[in-house]
């Protein structure tokens, strides 16, 4: 009988950490979980994740959203999570990104995002000593479950879309107002977490322990 490999999930483990953080952190306790998509997307320039409103206004003469519902709750966000994050981060690091994109979204937890918090709005320097804040009370009541599997290495397993939500489809057909679980699967990512630094005289001693 073959033995069944069970992957981390770190769909889920990103969502236990978003309800987590909202309950910690007063900043995000306007943060509604299960409003909040997590996928596994493409490369985008070099962020290491993106925050999108799924619904709420909408422009004026720009075309609906469609509606994204996850086991029956309408989404209001997705928080894509880029190859970046998954090869070329550090735990705090990958908290930190997670932190950094609710913190886009609107107080009113609405499907908008907070104008104030915009980066052309607000400057980035300050807007990351805000999130290195964050991440330090964090991490300082954080509970060590909720923060492992940002340490993890492997092969892991994240939800990414079958069919990306869109207002128009390349095909010319009408384009889909709903969007379910059948447009999401499960696929496997490679996750890679470097190596903490070793201390100063860890490193001392390694040297002079070597033969001349």
């Amino acid at each position: 009988m073959l033995a069944v490999v069970t992957r981390l999930n770190l769909t889920l483990a990103v969502k236990r950490l978003v309800r987590d953080a909202a309950a910690r952190l007063p900043e995000l306790g306007h943060v509604r979980p299960a409003a909040v998509l997590v996928v596994a997307g493409e490369a985008r320039r070099a962020s290491r994740a993106t925050i999108s409103p799924a619904g709420g206004p909408v422009r004026k003469g720009a075309p609906a959203r469609p509606t994204i519902r996850v086991k029956g709750r309408t989404i209001l966000y997705v928080i894509t999570l880029r190859p970046l994050w998954f090869v070329a981060s550090t735990p705090e690091e990958r908290i930190a990104t997670v932190l950094h994109e609710l913190y886009h979204a609107s107080k009113r937890f609405d499907g908008t995002l907070h104008r104030g918090r915009r980066h052309a709005n607000y400057p980035r320097a300050a807007f990351d000593r805000k999130v290195r804040g964050l991440l330090r009370r964090y991490l300082a009541a954080a509970p060590p479950e909720i923060v492992a599997p940002f340490g993890a290495s492997g092969t892991a397993r994240a939800r990414m879309w079958l069919e990306r939500p869109s207002s128009a489809r390349a095909n010319g057909t009408p384009p889909r107002r709903l969007y379910t679980e059948e447009q999401l699967f499960y696929g496997p990512v490679k996750i890679v977490t470097p190596d903490p630094p070793r201390p100063p005289s860890a490193r001392a001693g390694s040297r002079r322990a070597r033969p001349s």
